[in-house]
């Protein structure tokens, strides 16, 4: 069913990519492009009061450790998953021990997978119903609507104007009955990107009208490309990616190549100067993929003040990365269909 997914989403949204261009000072952030107005990359907190969720704050994470009797992940614990919709509710009901399921969208079959999309992966590894539901929410759900939440026109594509109601479908439990059998109010959980966000709005508005539970959302920041944090990584884009079906070789020669520095322009510079960890694709990596607070710390202080160099930086960043992947690609030899 992923893959059957995954070609729906190519072939209804493959015509959006000009549908939106930023702006000198404004993000755009939609389904289909995501571009930063700043080299730092998108405005989150902006993004959160534009689309009307909620932060994720530190009480929410101190809850997490609570009920789980263990530390925050680091995404929680750093702000990679910055924003939710109601996971309060997802907590409720793990508190009173009732179960909840992880929607997660995304396709492990696929060959086009790089490390941004190891993301949800890391976070969430602790049909004929399923069609059903889709005419049900296509049923439930009115043009007029969705070219609310996503601003279609006229001239837009049936396949475009109709593929929400796919990825919607997977947020409601009687689209597994394999699963959870006759069970239809189990609610979901969706960890994604926030350019997501619209499907699952969409799905919101319409699931208690089904007599389903609305959906609760985690919204990460998004995976930058290896050229900078004003857009983000794309399978689309080689020299913009780093796949999990990359060598070693090949992860090395993308990072020393293509990761934008934050260095000085000269080793003397550097040193005088320091680095803008901000901007640093190499640094802006190991917040995601670095578990050891006090070492990305240390590593923060140390380029910032000069003393670590760009090439050391990037050479920290490489050697994660080289296991990172070579472990997922040892785990996923293992795996039979």
């Amino acid at each position: 069913m992923s893959a059957c997914v995954e070609e729906m989403t190519r072939l209804s949204v493959s015509d959006c990519g000009d549908q939106a261009e930023a702006n000198a000072d404004e993000d755009v952030v939609n389904p289909w492009n995501v571009v930063s107005a700043s080299a730092t990359g998108i405005d989150y907190d902006k993004l959160i009061v534009k689309f009307g969720s909620s932060k994720v704050t530190q009480e929410l994470v101190d809850r997490i450790e609570n009920l789980t009797g263990k530390k925050a992940h680091h995404f929680l614990r750093r702000g990679v998953f910055f924003s939710h919709r109601e996971l309060n509710e997802i907590l409720n009901a793990h508190e009173q021990k009732k179960p909840f399921y992880l929607y997660t969208g995304r396709g492990p079959s696929s060959d086009a997978l790089h490390i941004g999309h190891l993301i949800p992966f890391i976070f969430t590894k602790r049909c004929p119903e399923f069609y059903k539901n889709i005419v049900r929410i296509r049923r439930g759900v009115t043009f007029n609507q969705v070219k609310g939440i996503f601003g279609f026109g006229d001239s837009d594509s049936i396949g475009k104007i109709s593929f929400p109601a796919v990825q919607a479908a997977p947020a409601l439990s009687s689209s597994f009955p394999f699963i959870f059998g006759e069970n239809s109010r189990v609610p979901c959980l969706i960890p994604c990107g926030i350019d997501q966000d619209p499907y699952f709005r969409m799905t919101r508005d319409v699931a208690p009208k089904l007599g389903y539970p609305k959906p609760a959302l985690l919204h990460s920041v998004f995976f930058p490309a290896l050229q900078g944090a004003q857009s983000k990584m794309s399978a689309s884009d080689p020299n913009s990616s780093i796949f999990l079906t990359d060598t070693p070789a090949q992860i090395k020669n993308k990072i020393n190549k293509y990761a934008f520095s934050g260095g000085g322009a000269t080793i003397e510079e550097h040193k005088e100067k320091g680095g803008n960890c901000d901007v640093d694709i190499s640094y802006q990596y190991l917040r995601f993929f670095l578990d050891d607070d006090k070492k990305l710390e240390q590593i923060r202080k140390d380029y910032t003040s000069g003393e670590l160099l760009t090439g050391h930086l990037k050479k920290e960043l490489i050697g994660i990365l080289q296991k990172l992947i070579a472990d997922h690609q040892t785990a996923r030899k293992a795996v039979t269909d």
